[in-house]
């Protein structure tokens, strides 16, 4: 998988001000490819019936076609790369152990499929999902991901807003607690950034900076354009 995996890794799939995925269009082409057909997995939303609806358009919009994995005869063998959507990432995990996904996600990587996720999509193409701020509205068999990458992600992180009176923990907090209990590097992904993985190589891509977390370590920032290829090391 070192060799042959790529990947797209989007923090958000909305940024404010633009279109359902116009801030990651670049990658996304970039990703793609040459890529004729999308393999979607909706199952993070309810309504996986408009979620596909709304994907499809967009990535018709792009020149690509695409089958969701809920309808019928859908098969990720006649794909040539994979979309993982955002929404709530309990209820993702669980459809992909369920379904059979997982096995057959990692596979299709392994073999040089592109894979991009969103959001709930991004965190479970790490080992678990762990770094997850969404509700358990479900508890799926196993906390265990696809295992993509050797990293853990939070999406949608958010910085102490120092007007604030909310006195609740803040995202850097909740990562601290999670090095407590476990050694995986932390990449908070603030709104608008996304880590494309090439190979060996990792490059931070969009509009703003990513916060990383080693355990033991002080948090470290990292602008556009940074090489993270120790992520994979």
């Amino acid at each position: 998988m070192e060799t042959s995996r790529r990947l797209l890794l989007i923090s958000n799939s909305t940024l404010h001000g633009s279109g359902y995925l116009d801030h990651a269009e670049g990658e996304v082409r970039s990703t793609l490819g040459s890529a004729l057909r999308v393999f979607f997995v909706p199952h993070a939303m309810r309504d996986r019936d408009g979620y596909a609806a709304r994907t499809r358009k967009r990535f018709a919009a792009m020149g690509f076609g695409l089958v969701s994995a809920h309808e019928a005869h859908a098969s990720i063998a006649g794909a040539d790369a994979v979309f993982v959507g955002g929404g709530n990432t309990f209820r993702l995990l669980d459809s992909l152990h369920r379904t059979g996904l997982i096995p057959a996600i990692r596979a299709a990587v392994e073999r040089g499929m592109p894979y991009i996720g969103s959001s709930a999509g991004s965190i479970v193409a790490c080992p678990t999902l762990k770094t997850t701020k969404d509700m358990p509205i479900i508890q799926p068999p196993s906390f265990e991901a696809i295992g993509l990458v050797p990293f853990q992600i939070s999406p949608h992180y958010l910085d102490p807003d120092p007007a604030s009176t909310h006195m609740g923990e803040t995202q850097e907090e909740r990562i601290l607690q999670y090095h407590e209990e476990n050694g995986l590097r932390v990449v908070g992904l603030r709104e608008g950034s996304m880590l494309a993985v090439k190979g060996s190589t990792v490059t931070l891509k969009g509009v703003a900076a990513a916060r990383l977390f080693e355990r033991g370590r002080q948090p470290m920032e990292h602008p556009p354009g940074a090489r993270l290829d120790h992520l994979i090391d």
